[in-house]
C-alpha cells in the first residue's frame, strides 16, 4: 500500500483530499495536527484528544523530548507511543527550529549545530545523523530531517546560504536513515524540509532539490516567521506547483482558520500550530459564529452554548457565562475547555474542506464561510 493515496483535487482550486497510510492508522487530508511539544497537547487529556477533538495525529518535538525525559527513558518504555499512552500516528519535528530559535545559545557549522539547554544550560550537539537516531528512539510515524530556519527578515545571500547547509544536512539525514532499523517494528518515514525565505527563485531552487530526493512526504518551512501573510500565500502556491501532487504537503507551524483554509485552496495537506491551544489558554475561542474573547465582560450573561452551531457535544454541555466564570475566577478547567473546543473546531474545520473537496464544492464553501469565522464577536 502506498503511503499516500490522494482521492480527490478540486476543479477550481489546488485543494486536495487524500489519505496518509501508517502503522498506527491512517490519517484523512487535508488534515490538522495538534501540537504536543513534549508529550502532551497543554491541557488537554489523550482520550479527549481522540474523543471529543478526533485528532488523527499529533506532533511531538525532538529538542524537547531529547531534553527531557530523554532517549534512555524514551527506550525503555519502547517509545513516545506508549510513553504518552497514544495509539494513533505521530510526527515529529527534528527539533530544528526550537534550536535555531535560541539565537544566543547556539552555533551552527557545517557539522550540526551546538546548542545550550534552556532547561539547565548543559552543551549539546545536533547533526542531521544523531537527529534521526533521536527520532527513531522516539519512534514516530513520521520524522522531519534537520534544518535550518532563518528568521524574518534575512538577508537574501544569508537565506541562500542557509538554505543549501539545510540540502546538504537533508543528504546526510536520508543516508543515515538508511542504515537505521525501527526499533519497535513499524515504519518510519522521512519528510525533508523546503527553504528559502520569501525569496520566490530560492523556494522553487529548493522545491525542485527536495522533490528530487524521492522522499514518501514534503515539507514546506521557514514561513509563518513575520512575513506579511500575502507572502506566504505566495512562496506556498511556488511550493505547491512545483512538489510532487502524488506526495502529502505539510506547511509548518501555520496557523490560523483561515490561514488553512487559504493554504488548503492553494494545495497543502497536513497543518500544525501552537495558536488553538496557545489562544484557548488566554480566552480566544474559535467558533463557527466567529472569534470570542471569553475575558470579555459581555459574555458575562450569556446562557448560549460555547458554538450555537456546533454539533459537538462539549460545545453544548457548557455556557459561554459559565466558561467566562472559570477564566475570570482564574480556575484551570476554564482554559482545558477552551483548549479542547478550540482543538475540535480546528479539526471539524479542515474535515469540512475535506467532505467539501470530494463534493466539488470547495471554493465556493469556503468563500462563504471565511467571513462568518474570522469575524470578531
Amino acid at each position: 500500500m502506498d503511503f499516500f493515496e490522494l482521492q480527490a483535487t478540486d476543479s477550481q482550486s489546488r485543494a486536495r483530499a487524500g489519505v496518509i497510510h501508517t502503522d498506527h492508522g491512517d490519517i484523512l487530508t487535508p488534515i490538522f495536527m495538534p501540537v504536543g511539544t513534549i508529550g502532551s497537547v497543554k491541557a488537554v487529556k489523550q482520550e479527549d484528544l481522540e474523543d471529543l477533538v478526533k485528532a488523527q495525529i499529533i506532533l511531538g518535538n525532538t529538542y524537547h523530548l531529547y531534553l527531557r525525559p530523554g532517549m534512555d527513558l524514551m527506550k525503555q518504555y519502547g517509545g513516545l507511543h506508549r510513553f504518552m499512552n497514544w495509539e494513533r500516528p505521530i510526527l515529529t519535528d527534528s527539533g530544528g527550529y526550537q534550536v535555531f530559535s535560541l539565537a544566543h545559545r547556539r552555533k551552527i557549522k557545517e557539522e550540526g549545530v551546538t546548542f545550550a539547554s534552556h532547561i539547565d544550560g548543559s552543551k549539546h550537539l545536533f547533526t542531521p545523523e544523531n537527529v534521526m537516531e533521536i527520532q527513531t528512539a522516539i519512534g514516530s510515524d513520521i520524522m522531519m530531517a534537520f534544518d535550518e530556519c532563518p528568521p524574518y527578515p534575512a538577508e537574501k545571500k544569508y537565506v541562500e546560504q542557509s538554505m543549501h547547509l539545510t540540502h546538504r544536512w537533508l543528504k546526510r539525514c536520508i543516508a543515515h536513515k538508511a542504515t537505521l532499523e525501527p526499533l519497535y517494528g513499524h515504519r518510519q518515514f522521512l519528510f525533508p524540509i523546503v527553504q528559502g525565505g520569501v525569496h520566490a527563485d530560492l523556494r522553487a531552487e529548493s522545491c525542485k532539490f527536495i522533490a528530487d530526493q524521492g522522499q514518501p512526504g514534503n515539507a514546506i518551512g521557514g514561513l509563518s516567521v513575520g512575513e506579511p501573510t500575502e507572502m506566504m500565500y505566495e512562496m506556498t502556491e511556488i511550493c505547491t506547483d512545483i512538489l510532487p501532487k502524488d506526495r502529502p504537503r505539510y506547511l509548518m507551524g501555520v496557523g490560523t482558520p483561515a490561514n488553512l483554509l487559504e493554504c488548503i485552496e492553494r494545495g497543502i495537506d497536513m497543518f500544525d500550530c501552537v495558536m488553538p491551544t496557545r489562544n484557548a489558554r488566554n480566552g480566544n475561542l474559535f467558533t463557527r459564529q466567529g472569534i470570542i474573547n471569553i475575558r470579555n465582560k459581555k459574555w458575562q450573561n450569556v446562557q448560549e452554548p460555547i458554538d450555537a452551531l456546533s454539533d459537538l457535544p462539549l460545545d453544548h454541555r457548557y455556557s459561554l457565562a459559565y466558561l467566562r466564570h472559570l477564566f475570570a475566577a482564574e480556575e484551570m478547567l476554564g482554559p482545558m475547555i477552551a483548549s479542547i473546543h478550540n482543538l475540535a473546531f480546528y479539526l471539524w474545520l479542515v474535515g469540512e474542506a475535506r467532505k467539501h473537496i470530494l463534493a466539488g464544492d470547495f471554493v465556493a464553501w469556503k468563500n462563504s464561510i471565511l467571513p462568518q469565522i474570522s469575524q470578531k464577536l
